[in-house]
């Protein structure tokens, strides 16, 4: 089977539209696998339920933008989908950019998180 990248691409977005919308909680619940985890900026480390608690009272993002991505396969049910990704918040303040790295894999016809981390890369002045 071949990787998609639009379809790895379709899944991100879906991620950041439900940060945007306030469904980020719900959405990584059905997305990340079971012993998925999510490696943050600030150094945290939080497995899917941690990622869950802390998306259920997170102030919403008003918008992002996903560019330079790129797919990097790992098997043929394995890929990890790279981009830096620029996120804002409805109150004003500092874009946060940071390089991404999802690690997807296949489970069945569903594309499922198993890894997200987050490298920032300081705003260009």
């Amino acid at each position: 089977m071949t990787i998609d990248i639009a379809e790895l691409l379709r899944q991100e977005q879906a991620g950041w539209t439900s940060l945007c919308d306030g469904s980020g909680d719900t959405f990584y619940r059905r997305i990340m696998t079971p012993d998925g985890v999510m490696v943050l900026a600030d150094g945290s480390v939080l497995d899917r339920e941690g990622v869950v608690e802390s998306l259920r009272d997170a102030p919403a993002w008003s918008s992002y933008e996903i560019r330079d991505e790129r797919v990097v396969p790992v098997s043929d049910d394995a890929a990890v989908l790279v981009y830096t990704g620029r996120a804002f918040r409805a109150a004003g303040g500092p874009a946060f950019v940071a390089v991404m790295s999802s690690l997807y894999v296949r489970d069945g016809h569903q594309w499922r998180l198993a890894l997200y981390q987050q490298t920032p890369v300081p705003e260009a002045e």
